[in-house]
C-alpha cells in the first residue's frame, strides 16, 4: 500500500500589514516542516489563489532572515476577499468557485490565513462551504475577539509611544498643543496605551464620545500651572458626542469605510472653543504599521505560527490560534468574529489613566 500524499497547506497574510506577519510565517514554515507539510504561500492575500498574483513555495530557506523584517514576504491585501471583489464601480462578484478549482488544482488541502476580523470572517464562511481553514490573529488595532492579544499592537504602541516622546519637546518649546491622530479603528487600544505610556495629557477614544470643552479646560488647568503645552492623542474612530466617527473614504460592498481626519476635525473643535494655543495635528498613520516588530511581537508571533502547524498537523480545522491566561490556545474561528474587542467603561486601563491626571474627554 502507497503512503498518502504528504499535507498541502497554502498560507496567506490577508487585510493589511502588521509588524510580526513575517516572524509567522517563519515559524510556520519551520514547524510545518517538522511534521511533513508541504507549505504554499498566496500572494498578496487571497489575489494569490483567485487573481494573478501567483502561488508560491514556502521552505525554510525562503524564510531565512526575514524574522526582523517588518511588512509581510508574501505581501498583503484588503481588496481579495474571494465572496465580494470589486467587479465595476458598485457592483462585487463571488468567486469562491474560483479558489475552490484553483485549490484543487494545486492539490491545497486546506488554508492557513493570518488576519484580523475580516479575514476571519473570510475564514468562517470558507468553513462553512467545507474549506478546511486555520487562523493566526493578526492587527495592530487589537480588536480581534477571543484573543488577548494579536500579532502587531505591541510594536504599533512603541512606534506611537516614541512619536509621542519626541512632540513633547517640540510642543513645550513652542507652548503648542500638539494633536496625535493615531490608527485603531474603532478600537482604542493604541490611543490609550501609547496615549499612558508616552505621558499624554489627553486621550480621546473611540469607545467614549467626547466633549471637547473638557479638552479645553484641561489645557487651562495646565496653563494655570505653568505647563503652557499639552499633547492630546485621539483615535482615528474617536467622535464627539452627539456626533459621527469621521471617514476619508465611505463603506463600498465589501470594504469598511477608511477613518481619517479626527485629529483635524478636534483642531477646529478647539479653537471654535477658544483655545488659547497655536494646535497643530499629526497623522502617524502608516509609520505604526511598518519598521522592525519589537521583540514581544515576534515571540507571539513565532508562538502562534507554530500552534498554527501544531493545528494542521492534527487535523483541527475551523479554529484560530489565540492567547489565554498567557498560554497560546486555540478557539473556533467562529468565535473570534462573534465580537470585537473594545475597551469597556470598566476597563482598569481608564481608571489608570484618570488616576495619572489623563483627561478622556467624558466624567
Amino acid at each position: 500500500m502507497s503512503a498518502p500524499d504528504p499535507l498541502r497547506v497554502c498560507l496567506l497574510t490577508g487585510g493589511g500589514d502588521a509588524p510580526g506577519l513575517n516572524a509567522v510565517v517563519r515559524a510556520f514554515v519551520h514547524a510545518a516542516g517538522r511534521r511533513s507539510i508541504l507549505v504554499l504561500g498566496s500572494r498578496y492575500g487571497f489575489e494569490g489563489l483567485v487573481g494573478d498574483e501567483g502561488v508560491v513555495p514556502l521552505r525554510r530557506e525562503d524564510v531565512a532572515g526575514i524574522l526582523p523584517r517588518g511588512g509581510s514576504l508574501l505581501g498583503c491585501s484588503t481588496h481579495s476577499n474571494p465572496f465580494s471583489v470589486a467587479d465595476g464601480a458598485a457592483a462585487t462578484q463571488d468567486v469562491t468557485s474560483r479558489l475552490l478549482r484553483r485549490m484543487d488544482e494545486l492539490a491545497i488541502h486546506a488554508l492557513v490565513l493570518a488576519g484580523g476580523d475580516g479575514t476571519m470572517a473570510i475564514g468562517m464562511r470558507l468553513g462553512a462551504i467545507g474549506v478546511r481553514c486555520v487562523g493566526i490573529p493578526k492587527t495592530i488595532d487589537g480588536d480581534l475577539g477571543g484573543t488577548e492579544a494579536t500579532c502587531g499592537i505591541d510594536t504599533a504602541v512603541q512606534s506611537a509611544t516614541n512619536a509621542i516622546d519626541a512632540l513633547h519637546a517640540t510642543a513645550e518649546a513652542h507652548q503648542r498643543v500638539l494633536i496625535v491622530e493615531v490608527m485603531g479603528r474603532h478600537a482604542g487600544w493604541i490611543a490609550l496605551r501609547a496615549g499612558i505610556a508616552g505621558g499624554a495629557d489627553v486621550v480621546l477614544v473611540p469607545e467614549i464620545p467626547y466633549d471637547a470643552t473638557r479638552v479645553v479646560t484641561k489645557i487651562r488647568e495646565r496653563d494655570r500651572l505653568g505647563r503652557r503645552f499639552s499633547i492630546v492623542v485621539v483615535g482615528e474612530g474617536a467622535r464627539p458626542a452627539g456626533g459621527a466617527t469621521s471617514e476619508v473614504e465611505p463603506a463600498r460592498p465589501g470594504q469598511p469605510a477608511r477613518l481619517g481626519g479626527a485629529g483635524e476635525r478636534l483642531a477646529a473643535e478647539l479653537r471654535a472653543l477658544g483655545l488659547p494655543h497655536e494646535a497643530r495635528v499629526t497623522v502617524l498613520g502608516h509609520l505604526q504599521r511598518g519598521g522592525s516588530p519589537t521583540a514581544a511581537d515576534r515571540l507571539l508571533a513565532t508562538r502562534f505560527g507554530t500552534r498554527a502547524a501544531e493545528l494542521c498537523a492534527r487535523g483541527q480545522w475551523g479554529r484560530m490560534v489565540c492567547l489565554r491566561a498567557g498560554m497560546v490556545e486555540s478557539i473556533p474561528i467562529e468565535e473570534a468574529c462573534r465580537a470585537e474587542a473594545r475597551l469597556s467603561a470598566a476597563h482598569e486601563l481608564l481608571a489608570c489613566a484618570r488616576d495619572v491626571g489623563i483627561e478622556l474627554g467624558a466624567p
